[in-house]
């Protein structure tokens, strides 16, 4: 792929010039813009994504997004396109290292280094999040270092873009960002700012121990951790680094949100007050993890002088915290016999020699000295430079809480969060804490309350049973007990009714039960065969049918008023459809002739071509051969075949 793009001009304007390098999402170029004529790095999504429409339309909805935070700490994004079925972004060009490379070739950092790297980082996000933007993705690979030692944040938008499905094939990316990702991320998919502030407290723990802090063999596992895990403090790994950094993790990397820093300007008041409470040996000390040359596994540091030569010239690159701050301090470990010439760091860019760098303590003294004896004392004293005592703000309304800052001299940074216990708009907790003493316009950290949290019922009724869930899912809502009922409205697999109604408000994680349609109840078809029709009605009508009626028919064998037959014969119906029932009229009626007088052969046949059963009887033998009697009297109408008896004399 590189050979290929080599001196190409991608859409119309930009020559790639070189490769820089490849990751799970895109490969990264230098290339020149030839309408602006300056170097650019041109980002090449990879094939697989490219051909995704979903992502390309949310890549270029985030990338208009992310061109508009302009912050000195943020790669900035000049572009974004296609050319052919390849789709770009250029952005700035960053000549310098990641800071995956810098903890890879350095750490652990000091904690000069490592804090001086974390606060841009939180600059950045500071911007981002003021203007709508969560990053989701911080990570060491999206974090440049320049040359001159600039820090700027990169792919801004381009981890909201990544979906899921996206990278489940790139195994490599979906490691490497589950890495970072927050509990909250992990467990329900949902990232607010303290999702970006979680990532960064890793950044810091790596810098300063060279190792990430939740690691496994699969993405499965991390992710367990993240949820079910605690972040180690990173003196336990690197002994001897001060409390005031073990703090700064503990609290950027609460597995509860609400637990961390609000927000990430918070984090980087906190990392400016924990860097200024620290000694200028604490701050330069390079510490060694547990295990390393020079520290036994128990963590105890080795007596002086039993470095190996390899942690020596990893310190030696660096400049021993002797070399870098001067005199030793009371405590701190004593300076080589011929100290290294100080390097610059990707991480610390130093430029100064030794000797005026040992020289600047007693510069700033004098300078300091002359302002209090010319009267600039006031600057410390009464000035800007004055010390002021923290507020109490906590129980008080936000406008209330920012007025007594300002009277305090300074500012207020709030951020919110839920509460079930403060009212809605009223101020949970500051930091630093009321009647700490601080510098004017120091940022205070203002925790206000949302209110409880809660959630509106959507409206489940009508919408089929399997997006119940899915419905429910953004909101933090789920499913709770489905139960099931015919219906004769609603159709199968549909929503009928639902507790709570939509619209009640509810906390996080409520149950949403649902009644959820079988469709129209079959019914069976009763028997009602030979039953009088009355009764045959009111069978078929108590079941739920309805009764047609059919033309009657004549019945040997059913009475006239039962019914002969039912149409359909069992079976089952549904609600309201219909049962014909055919009543019978009874037998077909015949009238009897009169055969009294004739011979006993014709009475027969005239008898027997009307259907009757003819039998004789013969009392006084056959004298004349007459018919004397007939059982039944002509001109009566009697049924088909019934019998009749002729008496012969």
């Amino acid at each position: 792929m590189a050979d290929a793009l080599i001196g190409r001009v991608i859409d119309g304007r930009y020559r790639v010039l070189s490769h820089l390098a490849d990751g799970g999402m895109a490969s990264v170029y230098v290339a020149m813009d030839g309408r602006l004529d300056r170097q650019v790095a041109l980002k090449m999504m990879r094939p697989a994504l490219a051909r995704d429409a979903v992502f390309v339309e949310r890549f270029r909805s985030e990338a208009r997004a992310s061109a508009r935070l302009s912050h000195p700490n943020v790669v900035a994004v000049f572009d974004q396109g296609d050319d052919g079925d390849d789709v770009f972004l250029a952005m700035e060009f960053v000549a310098g290292k990641t800071l995956r490379e810098v903890i890879h070739e350095e750490a652990p950092l000091t904690p000069r280094e490592s804090l001086a790297i974390v606060e841009p980082v939180l600059e950045a996000l500071r911007a981002a999040h003021d203007a709508g933007l969560i990053h989701r993705d911080v990570k060491p690979e999206n974090v440049l270092i320049r040359g001159d030692g600039e820090v700027k944040v990169a792919d801004f938008g381009l981890a909201r873009a990544v979906t899921s499905s996206t990278v489940t094939s790139q195994t490599g990316v979906l490691l490497g960002t589950v890495s970072y990702l927050s509990p909250e991320q992990v467990e329900r998919g949902v990232a607010d700012p303290r999702s970006d502030v979680y990532a960064a407290g890793l950044l810091l723990f790596e810098m300063l121990t060279g190792r990430k802090a939740v690691t496994g063999d699969t993405p499965i596992q991390i992710a367990y951790r993240h949820v079910h895990g605690t972040i180690e403090p990173p003196s336990k790994l690197v002994p001897g680094l001060p409390p005031a950094l073990d703090e700064l993790v503990e609290r950027a990397t609460a597995t509860d949100p609400t637990g961390r820093f609000p927000s990430a300007d918070a984090f980087a008041s906190a990392v400016r007050r924990a860097r200024a409470a620290l000694s200028t040996a604490e701050l330069d000390r390079r510490g060694q993890p547990v295990g390393a040359p020079g520290i036994p596994a128990s963590g105890t540091p080795a007596p002086a002088g039993a470095e190996s030569r390899g942690s020596a010239d990893v310190t030696a690159v660096h400049g021993t915290a002797a070399s870098r701050q001067g005199p030793a301090s009371p405590g701190s470990p004593p300076a080589p016999p011929s100290p290294a010439p100080i390097s610059p760091t990707t991480a610390l860019p130093v430029q100064r020699r030794q000797a005026s760098r040992r020289r600047w303590p007693l510069v700033v003294a004098l300078v300091l000295a002359l302002l209090l004896a010319g009267g600039g004392g006031w600057w410390f004293l009464a000035g800007p430079g004055a010390p002021t005592t923290v507020p109490q703000v906590a129980g008080a309304s936000l406008p209330a809480s920012v007025a007594a800052l300002e009277r305090a001299a300074l500012r207020a940074a709030p951020a919110e969060v839920y509460s079930e216990t403060v009212a809605k708009g009223t101020v949970i907790s500051a930091d630093p804490r009321p009647g700490s003493q601080v510098g004017k316009q120091t940022s205070v950290s203002l925790v206000v309350s949302k209110g409880p949290e809660r959630y509106t019922v959507p409206r489940l009724v009508g919408r089929p049973a399997d997006a119940a869930a899915d419905a429910l899912a953004p909101l933090t809502l789920r499913v709770g007990v489905r139960t099931e009922e015919w219906s004769e409205t609603v159709p199968a697999g549909t929503v009928m009714r639902q507790s709570p109604d939509d619209g009640a408000s509810v906390k996080r994680g409520a149950v949403v039960t649902i009644v959820v349609s079988k469709g129209r109840q079959p019914i069976p078809v009763p028997s009602v065969q030979g039953q009088p029709v009355a009764k045959a009605t009111a069978a078929v009508e108590g079941a739920g049918l309805r009764v047609a009626r059919a033309a009657d028919v004549n019945s040997d064998t059913v009475a006239a008023g039962s019914v002969v037959s039912a149409s359909p014969t069992g079976g089952t119906l549904f609600r309201g459809d219909t049962v014909t029932l055919t009543v019978s009229k009874g037998p077909v009626l015949v009238q009897v002739p009169n055969v009294i007088g004739r011979d006993t052969a014709t009475a027969e046949r005239t008898l027997t071509a009307l259907g009757f059963t003819v039998t004789k009887e013969y009392p006084f033998g056959k004298l004349f051969d007459l018919v004397r009697v007939q059982s039944v009297q002509g001109g009566r109408s009697v049924p088909k075949g019934s019998p009749i008896v002729l008496t012969i004399v």
